[in-house]
């Protein structure tokens, strides 16, 4: 991928924030590679090369700042928007399967071969799968050794190291420290066994009212909750089950897990960004509406505002089809009902309501429920049994790297699943940044109380100026709505 230099270096001198994540500055006298928003004195210009991701400034044999952290930084908005194979695996890396299926695992879900995406990947990234994964290894391990009590074998162990030696030499490698001196630096904090406590950072502005609003209408007791400033959700993690707190704060979102093995750390943050849209670039987005005069003042009294997405596309997939044609109210009173009639498992904790909180069940079990479990129409209930079947045999993939062309096409060949489904599924199980429903009542009325058109062609005809952030623009008319 190639970097404008010029503009990469104004942004390094300006200390942007905006542009961390976008790429990695490293100075070769030094062999220091920064975000670009590092405090330290601004390099020289013949001294500086560009890296578009931290694993390729790695690769180049640079070590991270232990000031500004760039491994930390929020992940590029590029590769989270992008619908390609690039895109969709950087996603896919980020959730841990290469760590647990290795790089044919990966190939095999994106339908190349190992050395067709490899090439791939290092020509837009500068790192292949491999080296992508290591360094979300490093990272994950650092959080780790800085914030647990954990020994350095099960740190290396969780954070899918194959040995110890290979875990100290790449912290080695990317921190110039060992493990040992990373803990001295950072005492450890002692929380409660199976705990950790880790700041997600994200792009400035953040609606936190707006977000943390629109999941607290849907949150589903049982699975979930939200209060006036955290949001909580069982998890159903690659290992096992986990619950997050999630507390949105100045310039980062606090993560509280509770996870029943910590190999599931990686996947669980990859999941809450997705989830809060932390890696969005609300300054583009925001931009881009607001040169609609219809949009530019509820723009600019409500910036940053994001699109909730979700932790495991199947529930997200449930509750849009649940919700077809039914309030809020009567969607979750019906999905309460599907949710007790799977037995919880034996230790599960209560949540705030006195019901057992759990993730919500798989596909595989949803498919073998009763017909008594789903208190709906025969043919709700059959598009829920056909979606349930679709996910557990494989045939449907909902998680981050799915093909949305491929998914929307697959379950709009669902019975019961029309146009407006599965776009709301694209737009928040997979990620769609460009989806717009001109026929939903909500977007209609919010068009009408900004003095849009309101007719489904007409609102359609002018959402095509929001390209490519009409999913964002969605939320906004469903806030004005």
């Amino acid at each position: 991928m190639k970097l404008d230099f010029e503009r990469c270096y104004r942004a390094v001198d300006s200390r942007d924030p905006r542009f961390d994540g976008w790429f990695c500055t490293a100075v070769r006298t030094t062999g220091i590679y920064c975000r670009p928003s590092c405090p330290a004195v601004t390099p020289k210009r013949e001294n500086v090369d560009f890296f578009p991701s931290a694993a390729a400034a790695q690769r180049a044999g640079f070590r991270a700042c232990r000031r500004c952290r760039p491994d930390a930084a929020p992940g590029s908005p590029e590769w989270d928007v992008r619908a390609d194979v690039v895109g969709r695996a950087v996603r896919l890396i980020g959730d841990g399967v290469v760590d647990r299926e290795g790089v044919p695992g990966l190939a095999a879900r994106l339908g190349y071969t190992e050395r067709h995406l490899h090439r791939m990947l290092s020509e837009e990234l500068g790192a292949g799968p491999l080296a992508l994964a290591r360094a979300q290894r490093a990272q994950t391990a650092r959080i780790l050794v800085e914030t647990t009590s954990l020994s350095f074998a099960e740190i290396a162990f969780a954070a899918g190291f194959g040995s110890v030696r290979q875990f100290n030499d790449t912290i080695q490698d990317v921190y110039a420290r060992s493990p040992t001196q990373l803990r001295t630096t950072r005492p450890s904090r002692l929380t409660e066994a199976g705990t950790i406590t880790v700041r997600l950072a994200y792009r400035a502005p953040l609606h936190a009212e707006a977000l943390l609003g629109f999941l607290r209408a849907r949150s589903l007791p049982g699975t979930e909750d939200v209060d006036a400033t955290t949001f909580s959700k069982a998890l159903q993690l690659p290992h096992a089950t986990g619950i997050v707190a999630l507390t949105p704060a100045e310039r980062f979102v606090s993560a509280t897990l509770r996870l029943e093995d910590v190999r599931d750390l990686a996947p669980a943050v990859a999941r809450c960004r997705r989830l809060l849209d932390l890696d969005a670039d609300p300054v583009a987005v925001d931009d881009t509406l607001a040169a609609d005069p219809a949009l530019t003042a509820l723009v600019r009294s409500e910036p940053g505002v994001r699109v909730p997405r979700a932790t495991d596309g199947f529930e997200l997939a449930v509750r849009a089809v649940v919700g077809q044609q039914v309030s809020v109210a009567g969607a979750r009173t019906t999905l309460r009902r599907l949710l007790r009639a799977v037995p919880p498992a034996p230790d599960a904790e209560p949540s705030p309501e006195g019901e057992p909180l759990r993730p919500f069940p798989q596909a595989a079990v949803v498919a073998n429920l009763p017909d008594a479990a789903f208190r709906m129409p025969a043919a709700r209930r059959a598009s829920l049994r056909a979606l349930a079947e679709a996910v557990a045999d494989g045939k449907l993939s909902l998680d981050p790297g799915a093909d949305r062309d491929e998914a929307v096409a697959h379950l709009q060949g669902l019975p019961g699943i029309g146009s407006w489904t599965a776009g709301y599924i694209a737009m928040r199980a997979i990620g769609d940044p460009d989806v717009f429903l001109p026929t939903d009542l909500a977007a209609r009325r919010g068009a009408r109380a900004l003095g849009l058109p309101d007719s489904p062609a007409a609102l359609g005809s002018r959402a095509a100026a929001w390209r490519p952030w009409r999913s964002y623009a969605l939320m906004r008319l469903w806030r004005s709505a």
